[in-house]
């Protein structure tokens, strides 16, 4: 009686992925969601920007889960800095933060993703796959709204003056927001104070405020309306 041997071809190797975030909690909690998958690993964590490209560099891992609101850089820096340093790494951010005020911005700055903190962690397994897949991963309703802008049918123009603001001043206008004042801004962005300034007042020109002190209080209740915590 001969036996018959069963060819099994080699196992795939895992998808390796990097976790970006501040929280542990949240860093555990998603570590474990995609540990359990046979087709995905977490091989590395970091909790802010500088250690973040530390680990890419050392782990080599084929896709970042950045989040949006990170110490001292930001998500959004993070990765400009990503797309320009490993160009062919895919990123995918995760954030509490409405995807309609940062999708489009994270999307031309290199990220192929955005999922919001509060959805399933099946909707979060299947943007990772559609991403590492060479796919671009948004919400149906935003999916909608970027459609309509290319294809120019949005003739309402910018649902908020807010849109008008480049990457840089909407990061000032954020930390203006989140109680942050000149020197703590100009700390944290990288920036001289004389540069700040001139962001305050390009900002103050296109959201026709007439004063720091309107732009203050314009942010502080933007931040509130937004959820953003200090």
């Amino acid at each position: 009686m001969t036996r018959q041997l069963l060819e099994v071809g080699p196992a795939r190797p895992r998808r390796r992925i990097l976790i970006v975030d501040d929280h542990p909690i949240f860093r555990e909690g998603l570590s474990q969601s995609i540990n359990r998958e046979p087709d995905l690993t977490v091989c590395g964590e970091a909790e802010n920007a500088a250690q973040a490209l530390d680990e890419v560099a050392k782990l080599k891992p084929n896709l970042v889960i950045v989040d949006l609101t990170l110490p001292g850089k930001s998500g959004l820096e993070l990765i400009k800095d990503l797309h320009s340093i490993h160009p062919g790494l895919f990123v995918l951010t995760v954030s509490m933060h409405d995807e309609s005020l940062y999708a489009a911005r994270l999307l031309r700055a290199g990220a192929r993703g955005y999922v919001m903190k509060h959805e399933t962690p099946q909707t979060l397994l299947r943007a990772i796959r559609q991403v590492l897949n060479g796919g671009i991963y948004v919400s149906e309703r935003m999916s909608a709204q970027i459609l309509e802008a290319f294809s120019g049918r949005n003739s309402r123009g910018t649902d908020s003056p807010v849109d008008q603001l480049s990457d840089r001043e909407f990061e000032v206008f954020h930390l203006i927001g989140r109680g942050r004042n000149n020197d703590e801004i100009a700390g944290q962005l990288h920036l001289s104070l004389k540069t700040v300034a001139v962001h305050q007042a390009n900002i103050r020109r296109k959201l026709s405020l007439a004063s720091s002190s309107d732009l203050i209080r314009f942010a502080v209740r933007w931040e509130a309306a937004q959820g953003f915590g200090t």
